[in-house]
């Protein structure tokens, strides 16, 4: 993948910088904030090479990349002059709270997730180091490891303030400077006594390390205060009287009334999340771990870390990392289970490996590239989580941690009993094995089911497929049009050549000629794809427009049946090629040698227009 072609297709295509008004990332998405969602070209997005679909939620525009999203977002913000990375709260068009509350957690939580869940692990792997025996919690090594794991809770207020600063616009070091005012050890040690005053007015006692909700609501308000002021004071005195007038009002208001009041709000939420958990665990457990996967494609997720942060500052665990631990175990479960029944070798390499990726924790590659494509395994996922969250409930599985809901923070689970670390491990087996079971005893229906040998009429050629020595072989044009590289074909499968190497062909005309002399091994129901076995060992495949499996043979018209022989030439396929870019489809169509282990490479003949018949590339043994 062309990461800088990528991040300049996706900026052309969301409308341009001038349509951006903040941009940022999570572990799989490019998250937007446009100024008018309409000039952003959805349809044209999700055909381009190396996005794997795109979503409107909570008030975002969401292209959705994958792992690449780092290096994506990276080139993106090199091509952009200026990058919008922040917003103010004011002005502009109106938005529905919901989608902006949504919108402002997400972008609040998002950059310093890497800080809270290295942290988290490392608290895990403390106490399965002190459950192991291998340490003591009185040696001065378990100390300085547990203030490395303790540091980033201990002082979240300092850090959610640098983020939620940048969100709202605001200076984040003046936020910062408030977050650390309410948390010196000398106000620390003043509220440790109890209540006490300032310039007479009651100074309510209250701790305000490891929690979210206090300095959430001070940054909030403190960004008002901070472009008031600024509004007023000359340019020359800006350096000087902004920050002082922001702090001295800003840091006594927290500690007299915003302190005190996010505190019981916070306490409040936890509790009742406690209550949730205590008194109906079982229906908790099933309705969260169930709608996790949805939640996430909605991106209403965002909206449990608040609660996660917050129970684990207040109890020391938390039960909500579980339920998405199962569910993307169950996802994981869903995407093999798609890999064991599927008979397309190019299915089955991208389900095992999407798997493995949601097994590590990133769901979305799975989602979009496999369980939702076919969707009944995007169904059986949803069981899967389901059931594993009842088994979760159960047992009243927490994490003592905040890590990442994949096997790689499963030392969040280790607590003082090893018996959760264990349930969390089952639970989240049980979702995989669900899944997966589910999938395998329903079903799919794939994009092209290839027909073997043994169903096809016995001919020499067919029944030597094993057999045949591969000699270089010379790959003539099937179709008249366009030359393009595999990697503009907006399909991963071709553009990232799992399933094989060759070009693909933008055609000009309706019909598809033989590009070698052979055999049909395999047509496919819709017309839409036909695999050919050259005389010289070469298994291609001609595959005509992309997701036109939908089109369920609509405009198709098959001139060959499978075993039939053909020469370099003759007619395969006639197809209305007007009524499907009507219909919306993309007619790229790749021209791949699917047996490409056999041959050493491929070598173009330099053509980026074709004719019928003319070479297209060759294939050296």
């Amino acid at each position: 993948m062309d990461k800088k072609q990528l991040s300049q297709d996706i900026l052309r295509l969301v409308g341009g910088q001038e349509n951006i008004d903040q941009v940022t990332h999570c572990m799989t998405r490019l998250r937007f904030n446009l100024n008018n969602n309409s000039k952003a070209d959805k349809a044209a997005l999700k055909n381009t090479p190396g996005v794997m679909g795109v979503a409107e939620n909570g008030g975002q525009f969401q292209v959705i990349i994958g792992n690449d999203v780092p290096q994506v977002y990276s080139a993106l913000i090199s091509n952009m002059k200026s990058a919008p990375e922040k917003s103010a709260p004011t002005g502009g068009k109106k938005r529905n709270p919901i989608s902006a509350l949504f919108d402002f957690i997400a972008g609040m939580f998002t950059p310093i997730l890497p800080a809270i869940a290295g942290a988290g692990m490392i608290k895990g792997i403390i106490a399965i180091l002190v459950a192991l025996g291998w340490m003591t919690d009185k040696s001065s090594t378990y100390t300085i490891l547990s203030a490395v794991g303790d540091g980033a809770f201990y002082f979240l207020p300092i850090i959610l303030a640098v983020s939620a600063a940048k969100k709202m616009g605001s200076n984040i070091f003046i936020g910062a400077s408030l977050a650390a005012g309410i948390m010196h050890p000398t106000i620390t040690a003043l509220l440790a006594e109890g209540d006490s005053s300032f310039a007479g007015i009651t100074v309510i006692a209250a701790s305000y390390s490891s929690t979210v909700v206090p300095i959430v609501i001070a940054i909030w308000i403190a960004s008002y205060v901070e472009r008031a002021v600024d509004r007023i004071t000359h340019a020359s005195l800006k350096l000087i009287v902004v920050p002082t007038v922001t702090l001295l009002i800003m840091v006594p208001l927290t500690l007299i009334a915003i302190g005190p009041l996010g505190s019981i709000l916070g306490n409040s939420l936890s509790d009742g999340i406690a209550w949730l958990f205590d008194n109906a665990s079982i229906f908790a457990s099933i309705l969260i771990a169930g709608t996790m996967s949805v939640l996430i494609i909605t991106g209403m997720h965002y909206a449990l870390l608040p609660i996660v942060v917050s129970s684990m500052a207040t109890f020391g665990y938390d039960f909500i990392i579980p339920l998405m631990f199962a569910a993307n175990m169950a996802q994981g479960g869903a995407a093999f289970g798609v890999g064991f029944k599927s008979k397309v070798t190019s299915t089955k390499s991208l389900a095992y490996s999407t798997g493995l990726t949601a097994l590590m924790g990133i769901t979305e590659p799975a989602m979009y590239g496999i369980n939702m494509k076919f969707k009944k395994p995007f169904a059986a996922a949803l069981i899967g989580g389901a059931v594993s969250g009842a088994f979760m409930g159960i047992f009243t599985v927490k994490t003592f941690a905040v890590g990442t809901a994949g096997l790689p923070g499963i030392a969040a689970f280790a607590g003082p009993a090893i018996s959760n670390l264990v349930y969390g491990l089952v639970g989240g087996l049980i979702g995989f094995a669900v899944a997966s079971l589910i999938t395998y005893l329903l079903g799919f229906q794939e994009e092209m089911e290839p027909q073997t040998a043994k169903a096809m009429p016995v001919t020499p050629t067919a029944a030597a497929t094993e057999v045949v020595m591969v000699q270089d072989q010379e790959i003539f044009s099937p179709m008249t049009g366009e030359v393009k590289p595999l990697s503009e074909v907006p399909d991963p499968a071709f553009s990232e050549e799992l399933m094989g190497k060759g070009f693909a062909i933008q055609p000009s005309s309706g019909r598809v000629v033989s590009p070698v002399e052979g055999t049909v091994f395999s047509l496919s129901k819709s017309g839409h794809a036909i695999g050919l076995l050259s005389n010289s060992g070469a298994e291609l495949l001609i595959h005509i427009g992309i997701d036109t499996v939908k089109l369920k043979g609509q405009f198709f018209s098959p001139q060959v049946q499978v075993g039939g022989k053909v020469s370099m030439g003759d007619i395969l396929m006639e197809f209305d090629r007007e009524q499907i870019q009507q219909a919306g489809y993309n007619l790229i169509s790749p021209v791949i040698i699917t047996n490409m282990h056999q041959y050493s490479s491929i070598q173009t003949a330099g053509r980026t227009t074709i004719k019928e018949r003319e070479l297209l590339y060759t294939a050296k043994a």
